[in-house]
């Protein structure tokens, strides 16, 4: 049963994070109506409403019907102007719900065009962040250190596969070899990523954090992206890897082995036998069981959107066929997460209140998987630095938790 005493305003005031979201997925709708215009972009409605009935709605019929709305979010984040305004509004929504650490994920590689190389994207966004950043941390409770401060990292993504089309970067690699298989194109790709992610973090300093592998996972196998996430592990840039959410055990297990990964994105069907696809497998059972405890003994965390699972998988009806209760039974490490803002219409405090409400989860629930949050980030300091941070955070918890439950 829900626990009644967990408010939303309770869950609204505590601090959080949220380790994956999508840039490209969490404009403001207004935003994206007024640079469409601007940039003269063919929107299917110039009104909220209109949009949030034939885009971004409540429930899609698949994953593909999910992904179209990035066609319009992406097609206005083709300026420097646009992508720091685009993501210092992400920062200030997250701020205004509570958000104390955030982790911003998008392909560089998509916004490049003539003028604006990945390295010119990164900084844009990196600023905007940074902006918002810096006006939050003056506040007086944060400047005189009675709340934890606001921070944030950006998280670099490779994409698994692209077609022409998808961003003039990627058009001119595609016809630069235009004889060359498609995953060796993929990989080169995933590899200038990488090396762009690499730079930007220790030439210009900008807060890059992670290195991440976005995209259809069937048919799109990890091992392809090998090069550019070695790249990342011998230059101590964090990963983290999108699998197990449309697929099954194995490409998690890809995940861990072939690119050396910090987190998992989503690692819906971790522990699902019955979605293993590999008829290499024999014991089905077996093998969930040892991945799973080697992921649960290595810390390796999940970063959990049940939004997002719910919209992109039509055979789960309900939250109730969630595995999200399943893996915290085994004791993954789990925190929860948006993914897209927009696509998936929520915000961190949603998605904690969808936890409570639709899976029971109590308030050592609750604290777990947020704390988990903070614990597991791809902090942008130092090690000594995060381990302060995290304990003003948990201080900074009980006492908004006794404040709520006195």
């Amino acid at each position: 049963m829900p626990d009644s005493r967990i408010t939303r305003a309770f869950v609204a005031d505590l601090p959080k994070s949220d380790l994956h979201v999508h840039l490209d997925g969490s404009l403001r709708i207004p935003t994206l109506i007024e640079l469409a215009r601007e940039s003269r972009l063919e929107l299917p409605s110039y009104t909220e409403a209109g949009l949030r009935e034939t885009v971004y709605k409540e429930r899609y019929t698949s994953l593909g019907d999910y992904l179209k709305g990035f066609r319009y979010t992406v097609g206005v984040m083709q300026t420097a102007e646009a992508l720091e305004r685009i993501a210092a509004e992400l920062a200030e929504d997250n701020q205004a719900e509570g958000v104390r650490y955030l982790e911003v994920r998008f392909a560089p590689q998509l916004h490049v065009r003539p003028g604006l190389d990945a390295i010119q994207v990164l900084a844009a966004v990196d600023r905007g962040l940074r902006r918002a950043r810096d006006a939050f941390n003056r506040r007086p409770e944060i400047a005189e250190g009675r709340e934890p401060h606001f921070e944030y990292g950006i998280i670099c993504c490779a994409l698994r596969m692209f077609g022409a089309g998808s961003s003039c970067h990627y058009d001119t690699l595609l016809a630069a070899h235009p004889f060359t298989r498609p995953k060796d194109v993929y990989a080169m790709a995933s590899l200038d990523a990488a090396r762009a992610a690499v730079l930007a973090r220790d030439t210009l300093g900008l807060q890059v954090v992670g290195f991440d592998l976005a995209g259809e996972e069937a048919g799109y196998p990890a091992s392809a992206h090998k090069a550019a996430f070695e790249l990342a592990h011998k230059h101590f840039l964090k990963r983290t890897v999108h699998a197990g959410e449309a697929y099954g055990p194995e490409s998690i297990f890809q995940a861990i082995t072939d690119l050396h990964t910090d987190r998992i994105g989503h690692g819906t069907y971790l522990l699902e036998a019955d979605q293993i696809r590999d008829p290499e497998i024999e014991d089905r059972e077996r093998y969930v069981e040892k991945l799973g405890n080697y992921v649960a003994d290595r810390r390796i965390t999940l970063e959990i959107c049940l939004t997002s699972n719910l919209q992109t998988n039509p055979e789960m009806t309900s939250l109730q066929q969630h595995t999200f209760r399943k893996l915290r039974a085994a004791r993954i490490s789990t925190t929860l997460c948006t993914d897209n803002r927009l696509m998936s219409n929520t915000t961190v405090t949603n998605e904690l209140m969808l936890a409570v409400e639709q899976l029971g989860f109590d308030r050592h629930d609750l604290k777990s998987i947020i704390i988990y949050g903070f614990k597991r980030s791809f902090w942008p300091g130092d090690y000594l630095s995060k381990r302060q941070y995290v304990r003003q955070v948990i201080d900074h918890y009980d006492a908004v938790e006794r404040r709520h439950f006195a």
